[in-house]
């Protein structure tokens, strides 16, 4: 194992924090951001909505069944990337090894950190004291020496709070961890693994990795070393991209082709109201998917001019999926992204979304 200090800080339900937090009429009630119409689907969920099951990815006319009393806000990219930066400037107060995953998370490597504190636990503490009172909304931090385990403590204590692995405990923790819990299993893969007698990391452990790779392909691997703790992914800064994009990983895989435009559609949504946002239209449409086995695959078109239609955006997401459903039976990850941008950026905005 590398001796490094690794923190996951993650927003709690950050586009809905940031509309109570300036609309003070909306604190204490059951909100969501995003489109309430017939079509619309919930982009952010308060933690009051979520109390009624009410989850980001919904469809709006399910959330309404769920909460009857709930307030839909139009979603505020603009304003959402403004809190993002500053929240992004305080990381990089205590180190430059930052690597955004969207607005709301990211990792950070402290290892060796500008403060000189010894301590990450400490440095988790300070960053979400600074966030708080800065931006007037909370954070939960997830700390441990490897991303993975950093990333699984970040969700253990939320809102608002903060979660420590330590080497001597990581083991115990994973081994009593369900297999569902684990961050990168959906639902497909765990019901086939509790078929084989996989419940808990406990059970995992128990096969070898030749075994795993044999029953779930490559990804096997990947079990075999997460299982023992084994995660030497770096943190990587932040890569300069030319696009605006979004993108959205699902707890439980997708097999159904309607179910996958739906999310495609709430992304194309999300990106579409981005660029009108900032008048920042593209002529190159990018989808990306991820299968069950982990395996990456993209597809573009390219036109003649910027995709100014959201109707238009939404049906080309859609042929691009069609044109490649053959090609995978799962999928735990969809992403649109548009590029050949009118205002050429100097970093990609990816609005990654809300882990499901």
């Amino acid at each position: 194992m590398l001796d490094r200090k690794i923190i996951h800080i993650d927003m709690d339900a950050f586009y809905a924090s940031v509309e109570q937090r300036d609309h003070p009429e909306l604190q204490g009630k059951p909100l969501a951001v995003g489109y309430a119409g017939a079509r619309g689907v919930v982009a952010s969920a308060s933690y009051e909505a979520r109390k009624f099951g009410v989850r980001s990815a919904m469809p709006s006319s399910t959330a309404r069944r769920l909460c009857p009393d709930l307030l839909f806000v139009k979603a505020r990219f603009e304003v959402y990337g403004q809190v993002s930066r500053q929240i992004r400037d305080i990381f990089y107060d205590f180190t430059d090894l930052v690597e955004p995953l969207s607005l709301d998370e990211a990792y950070l490597d402290i290892t060796e950190n500008k403060k000189g504190m010894k301590s990450a636990t400490l440095v988790a503490e300070e960053i979400r004291r600074r966030i708080q009172e800065e931006t007037q909304l909370t954070a939960s931090a997830g700390v441990s020496f490897n991303k993975f385990l950093a990333k699984m403590a970040s969700d253990i204590n939320k809102p608002n709070g903060i979660k420590v692995i330590t080497p001597p405990e990581a083991i115990a923790f994973l081994e009593a961890l369900p297999i569902e819990k684990f961050h990168g299993v959906g639902r497909v893969t765990a019901e086939k693994m509790k078929r084989i007698g996989i419940v808990t990391g406990a059970d995992l452990k128990n096969f070898t990795e030749i075994e795993l790779v044999q029953r779930f392909g490559k990804v096997g691997a990947h079990y075999f070393r997460i299982v023992r703790a084994d995660d030497q992914r770096p943190v990587n800064p932040n890569r300069i991209r030319k696009s605006i994009g979004a993108e959205r990983t699902f707890s439980e895989d997708l097999v159904e082709i309607d179910e996958m435009k739906e999310k495609l559609t709430y992304l194309a949504g999300v990106v579409f109201e981005y660029m009108k946002k900032t008048d920042n239209f593209g002529r190159t449409i990018t989808l990306k998917i991820k299968s069950a086995d982990f395996k990456t695959s993209t597809r573009s078109k390219t036109f003649g001019t910027e995709v100014t239609d959201l109707e238009n955006l939404v049906a080309i997401s859609h042929e691009l999926l069609e044109e490649n459903r053959e090609e995978i039976e799962a999928v735990r990850l969809l992403g649109i992204s548009v590029s050949n941008l009118q205002k050429e950026q100097t970093e990609g905005v990816q609005l990654r979304l809300e882990f499901l």
